[in-house]
């Protein structure tokens, strides 16, 4: 089970015992913050993705969108997303539980600015039913994290 290979992964930071499940699904940003009671913009989604012969996770802010532009000139091509069996194959995780822990070998994991302006933030743990509360440093540090990168936008405040 997915989430047992991430808590077995964090468990090496000596946090798996951070980790929330919850009997109603976190599949989703939105179910995620009912869930934990939070703004959805706090829910740190990862994304998933194939950039040439790359495996790619961009874990942006809940209210966050891929911009193209910028994502095709940081990863010299257009953004194309990973299919749910992909997903499971190539990032060893279920779409709803997608998360940068305990990854397959190989797959490059990317943090978003946009999570930037929060203290903390809840990235899934490798089920539709889990989270953990992380600051961004924390985040950066458990997730090997290969750099920051800028390649979404957010939405406009009217």
């Amino acid at each position: 089970m997915s989430i047992e290979r991430v808590r077995e992964y964090l468990s090496r930071f000596g946090v798996e015992d951070r980790i929330m499940e919850f009997e109603a699904s976190s599949a989703t940003v939105e179910l995620a913050a009912q869930a934990l009671g939070v703004e959805g913009q706090r829910i740190a989604k990862t994304l998933s993705f194939r950039a040439g012969e790359d495996i790619v996770l961009v874990v942006t802010a809940g209210d966050a969108k891929i911009d193209n532009p910028k994502y095709k000139k940081f990863f010299g091509t257009k953004a194309k997303m990973l299919s749910a069996d992909e997903a499971v194959s190539l990032v060893g995780h279920a779409v709803g539980g997608v998360c940068p822990f305990g990854v397959n070998e190989g797959v490059k994991v990317y943090l978003d600015e946009s999570l930037k302006r929060f203290d903390t933030v809840f990235p899934a743990c490798g089920s539709s039913h889990s989270a953990i509360r992380l600051t961004c440093d924390e985040l950066e540090k458990y997730s090997g994290s290969i750099a920051w990168i800028d390649v979404c936008k957010l939405p406009q405040n009217d």
